[in-house]
C-alpha cells in the first residue's frame, strides 16, 4: 500500500526524480567500468584486425611498387635499345653496302685484347676481314669465323692497323690501336704534315679490308719536336668501342 502511495506521488509531483537523477549518476561510472574489459577486448581484436590488414596491404604495395621498378627498368632498357637500333639502321640505309646487324655475346677480358664476340657466324655469310661498324664509326673486323659465332678485332687492339686518310687534306696514314678503350696512335707523320687537333680520320680504302670514307677517329694531340722527324699524334675512335651492344658487318660492293 505504501510503495503505492509513493508510486503515486512520483508519479504526480515527481517527488523521486531528483532521487532517481542522483542515481543514475553514481551509477553510469560504474556501468562504463563493468562495460569496459568487454570494450577494450572488442576495441583491441579490431585494432589487431586493422593493423594485420593494413601490414597485409602494405606488404602488397611493396611488392607491386617493386615489380613496378623492375618493369621500368626493362623499359628503359628497351627504349635505349630501341633508339640504339635505330642509329643503327639510318647508319645502313646511308652505307650503301650490304649489311647485317650483330650483336655482342661476350667481351675478351684480357687487358692485352680489345676482341669481341658476335652472334653471326659462317651460317650468315660472315667471313674473316670483314669490317664492323656501329652508327659512329669503324668498330674493327673479324678475325675468326665459326658457324654460328664470330671474333671481332677492335680497332684499339694493339696487334690491330687500319689505313686512314684527314677528312680535310686527304693526307694519308696509319691508325694503330694502343691498347686502351679508344685510343689511336698515327705514327710516322712528319713534324711539317697537315693535320690538326679536331681533324677526322676516315677509312682510305687501301688494303681492301674497309669500304672506304667511313669515320674512325678524331685527333686529340699533335705534338710536334722539332728535334724529331715525326710528330706525335693521337686520335679518339668515334666509334662507341665500350658501349656498343649492336654492330654492323659490312660487304664492300665487290664482295656482295
Amino acid at each position: 500500500m505504501v510503495s503505492l502511495v509513493v508510486m503515486f506521488l512520483d508519479h504526480r509531483q515527481h517527488h523521486l526524480e531528483a532521487i532517481r537523477s542522483g542515481l543514475t549518476l553514481v551509477l553510469s561510472p560504474l556501468q562504463y567500468l563493468v562495460d569496459l574489459p568487454a570494450s577494450a577486448v572488442d576495441w583491441g581484436s579490431e585494432a589487431l584486425a586493422t593493423r594485420e590488414s593494413l601490414q597485409t596491404e602494405n606488404r602488397a604495395l611493396r611488392i607491386e611498387h617493386l615489380q613496378l621498378k623492375l618493369r621500368m627498368q626493362k623499359f628503359a632498357a628497351l627504349e635505349a635499345e630501341n633508339a640504339r637500333l635505330r642509329e643503327l639502321l639510318q647508319s645502313s640505309n646511308t652505307i650503301g653496302e650490304r649489311v647485317l646487324i650483330g650483336e655482342l655475346l661476350a667481351v675478351d677480358m684480357d687487358p692485352f685484347k680489345r676482341q669481341v664476340t658476335l652472334n653471326k657466324g659462317a651460317q650468315d655469310g660472315v667471313f674473316a676481314g670483314q669490317a664492323l661498324l656501329d652508327a659512329h664509326g669503324i668498330m674493327g673486323q673479324v678475325v675468326k669465323v665459326a658457324p654460328f659465332t664470330s671474333v671481332g678485332m677492335l680497332i684499339t687492339d694493339p696487334s690491330h692497323a687500319i689505313p686512314v686518310q684527314v677528312n680535310r687534306t686527304g693526307l694519308r696514314g696509319i691508325a694503330l690501336g694502343t691498347g686502351e678503350a679508344d685510343r689511336l696512335d698515327i705514327p710516322h707523320l712528319p713534324t711539317n704534315a697537315d693535320i690538326e687537333v679536331g681533324d677526322l680520320l676516315i677509312t682510305s680504302g687501301l688494303g681492301g679490308l674497309f669500304p672506304p670514307g667511313y669515320p674512325v677517329a678524331r685527333v686529340i694531340s699533335v705534338q710536334r719536336d722539332p728535334s724529331q722527324p715525326y710528330a706525335s699524334v693521337v686520335a679518339e675512335t668515334t666509334a662507341r668501342l665500350e658501349r656498343s651492344r649492336e654492330v654492323l658487318l659490312v660487304w664492300r660492293r665487290e664482295e656482295q
